[in-house]
């Protein structure tokens, strides 16, 4: 969090009225990240520092008798200062990644287990060759043609998002002509 402090306070100068009252927020963050049992549930270090200083300054509008119009105003742009992506690009990437989960598993069985053990667990190919029996070239080859069949397929599935267009177009150029 210490790396972000810097960008906390100029965001916090930005809204509260005095330096004082950036200390206070900023040493109010401190002690509940102290307070806590446990941070390993903290992905973002930084998202995490803004999230809570957003929230202590929440709880100071609502706490105070007399509210400023400006710090309603501000409130919306509190939210801008999380590192997730949002929840549509998350349910994308879900279904982006179950269409290519499918797309493997329609691949030919040789093709199909190559392609896995090379791409999918990082195997070296000289360690797929020798657990599949094979030759490093009939290794080459079939992750080549499944990833040139799963790239064709992405295309006419329309889902050309999921995938740089440059990748694609070099699968339609060299074509798909391979056997099992």
């Amino acid at each position: 969090m210490l790396p972000h402090e810097g960008d906390v306070r100029n965001w916090l100068s930005r809204r509260l009225p005095s330096a004082a009252a950036v200390d206070d927020v900023v040493q109010e963050a401190y002690c509940r990240l102290a307070a806590l049992e446990s941070v390993s549930h903290i992905a973002s270090g930084r998202a995490y520092f803004f999230r809570s200083v957003a929230n202590i300054v929440i709880e100071q509008v609502r706490r105070s008798k007399v509210v400023h119009i400006d710090s309603f105003a501000e409130i919306e742009e509190l939210d801008v200062m999380d590192d997730a992506p949002p929840p549509d690009r998350i349910v994308s990437g879900r279904r982006d990644l179950a269409l290519v989960g499918r797309l493997i598993a329609g691949l030919p069985e040789r093709c199909r287990r190559v392609f896995e053990l090379r791409r999918v667990y990082g195997l070296p190919q000289r360690d797929v060759a020798e657990q599949l029996g094979v030759s490093e070239n009939v290794v080459e080859q079939q992750s080549i043609r499944g990833l040139k069949l799963i790239l064709k397929a992405l295309a006419e599935a329309g889902a050309e998002d999921i995938v740089p267009s440059r990748l694609t177009k070099s699968s339609e150029r060299s074509g798909t002509r391979s056997k099992d």
